[in-house]
């Protein structure tokens, strides 16, 4: 059966039409020169959202695309737009969030003479952060090109890709492109699954160790209903970006360290340990990790064959989570098993002057709205976040995965324009919120249910605590003081204002969190330095 000519337009309108296809109703840049073809007489219909720095447009796609779980479109300017924004690819690639990123590049033509503004290899720059990165050989393959890096981004593990797009490109005619429908959900080997679902059914003291994964995957309810019929404890994997379990249930237990020694202290009187949506295991310092040493049965579920192939011991299935828990789930025995006692939460901190963060975090936990959303980016003070801010399961935590500073800013811009209807709670240091501090602007802008929450400790808390732990002295750089965050955002369209004193702080926040708009509060909190690990001895 042949198939009806077709009219030919142009590359732009190619495009268009495609991402109007794949649902995406938004793109965000920061635009150039080279690309003001593909940016004139933009359609209605689609979305143009304009971050101040390009780090800050890739963070704010991160953020929309987790929060709407489908790839963000970002638009950036040639090498020197990508070389700024390649940060927060990196952040994007860590977080396995999908995100077609196009950027522009000079005409073809006087491309041999380098020219102003060229990109030379221009699909080797962003590697290896992207799954797939193309400079098209001719201008009618860019919308082929485009529909491939959206397939490629959409699949598991989801990711960045980039497709470069010479300034004339635009304009050429080519032949329309139909979106197709690719299959995302991978099931899992059945044999592997009844020896997993067997290896529960004998343990005697199992554990669960749930990443970020669960939460992307929508299976968060799934999880919680096959945690529930095994009455295993339940770990979260160490530097989880999400979060994959309720942490007020009774068979949560806790947050794994990055150390491989007080990770394997943890899970020590464990027999089986099943590691879902996740690495085995994600480290940060050095250690012997005797979880490895054999006396602990070990099985993986995971959607990334590169982490299944980098896990040092035991048996890894390779599936996306929704068909793999339904398969666990209908596989698994009812269980005579006792279910482990409930984790223990700590008593109310005690306020102060200056303020204990402690008493920041509970005090904001108390006063967030139901349905709130945390984004997060205060790396030193996130185990005082983890005893006093439990978070209520699917779609209520985002983090970076990378360790990268510049992403939870933007990437609150991003999460509150995916979810309008709930209030975006950016919890973010002194020292990460600089990074990427133009993102303030879009948030007044478009007038969006977001406050931040400054914890202003007047440096970078994490390398205090880290000098302490390597029992480094002397460091120069780790003190930031005289940044006025109320100024900065007030300047930059924001409401804004300095909590100092630890009894204004309940009504200051209720105030922040009811703002018709965007909203920070600078808290000045106690400097002492919190450990994030044990210190060697």
């Amino acid at each position: 059966m042949s198939r009806k000519p077709t009219t030919p337009i142009t590359v732009k309108d190619a495009t268009l039409n495609l991402l109007r296809a794949f649902g995406i109703k938004k793109v965000f840049g920061n635009p150039g020169s080279t690309e003001l073809p593909f940016l004139s007489d933009w359609p209605d219909d689609i979305d143009y959202v304009l971050g101040l720095q390009e780090a800050s447009v890739i963070g704010m796609a991160d953020g929309y695309a987790q929060a709407t779980r489908n790839a963000g479109f970002v638009n950036l300017h040639s090498a020197a737009g990508v070389g700024n924004a390649l940060g927060n690819v990196y952040t994007a690639h860590r977080n396995q969030t999908p995100l077609v990123i196009t950027a522009g590049q000079q005409a073809r033509s006087i491309l041999p003479l380098q020219a102003f503004l060229y990109a030379e290899r221009a699909s080797e720059f962003p590697r290896p952060y992207v799954k797939f990165s193309v400079e098209p050989a001719r201008a009618e393959d860019v919308p082929a090109a485009i529909a491939r890096a959206y397939y490629v981004a959409m699949q598991p593990p989801c990711g960045p890709t980039f497709v470069s797009v010479p300034i004339d490109d635009w304009t050429h005619q080519t032949q329309p492109l139909e979106a197709r429908h690719v299959s995302r959900e991978t099931s899992p080997d059945p044999d592997a699954m009844k020896a997993l679902a067997a290896a529960l059914a004998t343990s005697e003291r199992p554990a669960l160790v749930i990443g970020p994964g669960v939460d992307r995957a929508g299976a968060v309810e799934l999880m919680a209903r096959v945690a529930e019929k095994t009455k295993a404890a339940v770990w979260v994997s160490p530097f989880s970006s999400r979060c994959s379990f309720p942490e007020r249930h009774p068979q949560f237990s806790g947050f794994l360290h990055a150390s491989p020694a007080q990770l394997s202290d943890a899970l020590r009187d464990y027999d089986l340990v099943v590691v879902i949506g996740a690495p085995v295991f994600t480290f940060h310092v050095e250690g012997h990790a005797s979880i490895f040493d054999g006396s602990t049965t070990i099985f993986q579920i995971t959607d990334d064959p590169t982490a299944a192939a980098a896990t040092p011991v035991g048996a890894s299935i390779i599936a996306t989570m929704k068909p793999a828990l339904t398969m666990l789930l209908d596989l698994l025995p009812q269980t005579k098993r006792t279910p482990p006692k409930a984790r223990i939460l700590p008593p109310a901190p005690v306020a102060g002057d200056p303020i204990p963060v402690e008493f920041l975090l509970h005090t904001l936990a108390a006063a967030m709205p139901d349905g709130a959303v945390v984004v997060e980016e205060a790396p030193s003070h996130r185990p005082a976040m983890q005893k006093f801010m439990p978070m209520r399961g699917q779609d209520s935590f985002y983090t970076m995965a990378s360790g990268g500073l510049g992403f939870s800013l933007p990437a609150a811009v991003g999460i509150a324009l995916g979810r309008p209807g709930v209030r975006t709670v950016c919890l973010i240091g002194d020292g990460s919120a600089m990074y990427s501090i133009q993102a303030l602007w879009t948030a007044a802008q478009r007038k969006l249910p977001l406050t931040i929450v400054v914890i202003n400790n007047a440096g970078y808390g994490a390398m205090r605590s880290f000098s302490q732990v390597m029992q480094v002295r002397n460091v120069p750089g780790l003190e930031l003081p005289g940044i006025d965050f109320v100024q900065i955002a007030k300047g930059l369209g924001c409401d804004a204002v300095r909590v100092t004193k630890a009894s204004e702080l309940a009504d200051t926040l209720k105030r922040g969190l009811a703002h018709d708009g965007v909203s920070l509060i600078e808290v000045i909190v106690d400097s002492s330095v919190p450990l994030l690990y044990a210190q060697k001895k």
